[in-house]
């Protein structure tokens, strides 16, 4: 065995070895004090770390699935993206402002006529006045929502003109499967007799297209359109209903040059240079406006057109007799009523034969997406 005097100090301490003890023993002993600081160390930092766990589960929790605060989460929380989405309101026409100021209450306020049909209006009507220099006149305009509404065009038993034996004119007035749906009714355009132009329905060319004439189009896509007609005589698969008259009015917001030449718009009665004029235009947002107002040159009525919003219009039927536009008050044509006022017309004239062609406009369903016959 060793003398004590062999056995040497443990490494950088100076100081020598117990008696008894080698430096293995020693170094053995230094391992198991550190393991044991070690584990007090780790004693004292266990509740601390149970107290940050406890605070990060607390506001994980607190946050509800989208990222937005649950309710009674407290604190703050970083920006979250947000899945939400919102839709957006149906579109509504703007007021049409009055020629005249002050407006009269109500005047060019835009009021909904199919409040008994489901979903958004798809018939809103206003009157205003339109010239400075003559109070008295008032202008009937109806805005047709293009999307809710399917645009029927129909033969009367004279309107547009004959047509070859055998051709299918159709009830030649609204048709019994329409009249359920049935929101409203208006004059259409000229005799062929008086200019000619095509008229496309039904799946019928009763009489074939004009390139360049003012046109109102619906497709299969559900869309209408007023537009100078660029295709062939006979419109194309894509086209439900066309229907012709004269040149356009109204063209990229503006009265076209046409306007300044009387003779292009039609004879009038008596040869009154200001007569009772209709015309049928399409807003920014491919919604359809019918307009009818007395006194009216093809220039006046095209200023009152783009009054009403129309960045493009076409002239439909003119003089006293012919302006009519027929509201419904319920489904299956009930309580119809004028709401273009004319001593001419009766409320009921659609619901059986008519002498002219016309328009008829029905709910669109996803039963009703072409019109009846």
């Amino acid at each position: 065995m060793p003398e004590a005097s062999d056995v040497a100090a443990p490494a950088g301490t100076g100081v020598p070895a117990p008696p008894g003890r080698s430096r293995a023993d020693l170094r053995d002993a230094r391992a198991r004090a550190a393991a044991e600081r070690r584990r007090r160390r780790q004693r004292r930092l266990l509740p601390l770390l149970a107290a940050v766990a406890v605070v990060v589960l607390v506001a994980v929790v607190a946050l509800a699935p989208d990222g937005r605060r649950a309710p009674g989460g407290g604190g703050s929380a970083a920006p979250v993206r947000s899945t939400t989405t919102t839709t957006a309101p149906p579109y509504l026409p703007p007021p049409v402002t009055s020629a005249i100021s002050p407006a009269q209450p109500g005047e060019g306020q835009w009021a909904p006529q199919d409040v008994w049909a489901p979903g958004p209006p798809s018939v809103m009507t206003t009157t205003f006045r339109t010239d400075p220099a003559d109070p008295t006149i008032t202008a009937y305009a109806a805005w047709m929502r293009t999307s809710s509404t399917v645009l029927g065009l129909y033969p009367g038993y004279k309107g547009p003109g004959p047509t070859a034996a055998g051709v299918d004119r159709g009830p030649e007035q609204v048709p019994d499967a329409g009249r359920p749906y049935l929101l409203s009714a208006f004059n259409s355009g000229f005799y062929e007799a008086d200019a000619a132009g095509g008229f496309y329905a039904h799946g019928i060319t009763y009489f074939p297209m004009v390139p360049g004439l003012a046109t109102v189009v619906t497709r299969t896509d559900g869309s209408a359109a007023i537009e100078a007609w660029a295709g062939g005589p006979t419109p194309d698969a894509s086209v439900v209903m066309a229907r012709q008259n004269l040149p356009l009015l109204v063209d990229h917001g503006a009265p076209t040059a046409a306007t300044a030449v009387p003779a292009t718009w039609g004879v009038t009665l008596y040869g009154a240079p200001r007569v009772w004029r209709t015309a049928l235009g399409i807003d920014a947002h491919g919604n359809l406006i019918y307009v009818a107002a007395p006194l009216q040159t093809a220039a006046s009525l095209a200023q009152v057109m783009v009054q009403v919003g129309a960045v493009r219009a076409m002239q439909l039927d003119i003089n006293p007799e012919w302006p009519i536009y027929v509201l419904y008050g319920g489904p299956g044509a009930a309580s119809p009523s004028l709401f273009v006022p004319n001593p001419n017309q009766i409320p009921g004239r659609f619901l059986y034969s008519s002498t002219k062609d016309f328009f008829a406009l029905f709910q669109r369903l996803p039963t009703l997406t072409v019109p009846p016959w």
